[in-house]
């Protein structure tokens, strides 16, 4: 029987996620763990964690071998627990005798280095690391306004908004589902706020894109792209996100809602919507192989896509683990292909005998 391991950082994520995938893993001659990187043992490499049964139909604690599969669903933040796994996860993906489902993205800027070299340069906004805060003060007063964000972020995390007016600069981020702002009198006092900030983590600096609705509600387009158990990337749904009004994120996670694509492409114009279906269409197409060329094999991505007030396409971010909340909210009837697809893509893997590639696997934490 196949072992295959479910791997995050903590025991609580994605629960739900987590407990249906293993319910249907023995249907298909599937063993099935959950365990986190830091449970292994460096001296036996035997695993402190869960393994699921069968009879009883839920998770029993245990002790065994690493999975011959696994599949990483590790979000990594700045805390302790995160540092102590991240060389963890980066032993096992360089191992010949495990295989990963998918063996995730770089960071955003060597993300953005490697697409601008490929046909989807037009789509990607502007990157640029920030060294030092004269940098972003350079940007201000050439574009009026730009958006910084962690190199290393997910889920909006850190995302600011700078906006420089006659003789004051606003800023405005979001947290807790709440819009946070606030006005300096000056540069000097930008600096005050801003060095420690970029001195803390890495960050970079983009162009502000116009990307909200009429109602001044930020939005984007979620898709999401799986492999199947033929190993084919197929389209699994998308929708769209709309943030709160004034705000930045259309993430679920910062309060924002979710509508049919369907039915937000049905109020376009029939040229307008022919336009961005025809720009989509190019971006699934190409994404998935672009980045397995250059980088490292995948399982599914998330793609978020911005539509701007002057029609402009733009790429936000790609993301190696992505939720499903968008999908299931817009087309529910996909929940089952969802749960089954990482054991159909696990069983396609051992039968075809893919030894993955290895090279890069250690700049494919983070996302």
């Amino acid at each position: 029987m196949k072992t295959f391991g479910i791997m995050t950082l903590t025991i609580e994520s994605e629960t739900t996620y987590i407990n249906e995938i293993a319910a249907r893993s023995h249907q298909y001659g599937i063993e099935c763990f959950h365990f986190l990187p830091s449970a292994i043992n460096p001296l036996t490499t035997l695993v402190l964690g869960r393994r699921f049964d069968v009879n009883e139909q839920c998770w029993m604690d245990d002790e065994f071998p690493i999975p011959s599969l696994i599949y990483d669903r590790c979000f990594y933040g700045d805390d302790e627990h995160s540092k102590q796994c991240i060389p963890i996860v980066s032993w096992l993906k360089s191992r010949e005798d495990i295989v990963f489902l998918g063996f995730g993205l770089p960071n955003k800027l060597e993300l953005y280095e490697t697409l601008s070299n490929s046909s989807l340069k037009p789509y990607l906004p502007r990157s640029q690391a920030i060294k030092d805060c004269t940098e972003v003060i350079a940007a201000l007063n050439q574009q009026k306004k730009i958006i910084i964000k962690p190199i290393n972020g997910s889920q909006g995390y850190g995302i600011y908004y700078l906006k420089k007016n006659d003789k004051t600069i606003h800023v405005k981020t979001e947290k807790n589902k709440k819009i946070i702002s606030r006005i300096f009198p000056n540069e000097s006092k930008l600096f005050q706020w801003l060095q420690p900030l970029i001195t803390y983590r890495p960050y970079l600096l983009q162009p502000y894109l116009e990307l909200s609705t009429t109602s001044s509600q930020p939005f984007d387009i979620r898709i999401l792209l799986q492999k199947n158990e033929q190993g084919l990337w197929v389209e699994r749904g998308k929708g769209i996100r709309i943030g709160n009004t004034g705000g930045l994120l259309s993430n679920l996670s910062a309060g924002g809602s979710v509508i049919d694509f369907t039915s937000w492409a049905a109020n376009l114009s029939l040229p307008k919507k022919e336009y961005i279906c025809n720009e989509l269409n190019f971006i699934i197409t190409n994404l998935p192989q672009i980045l397995e060329q250059e980088i490292l094999p995948l399982f599914e991505i998330g793609i978020d896509i911005g539509v701007a007030k002057n029609g402009a396409i733009w790429i936000l971010d790609v993301n190696s683990k992505p939720g499903r909340k968008v999908v299931l909210k817009t087309q529910p009837d996909l929940q089952e292909t969802l749960f089954l697809a990482p054991l159909l893509y696990g069983n396609y893997l051992c039968q075809a005998e893919i030894k993955e590639r290895k090279s890069y696997y250690e700049k494919t934490l983070y996302h």
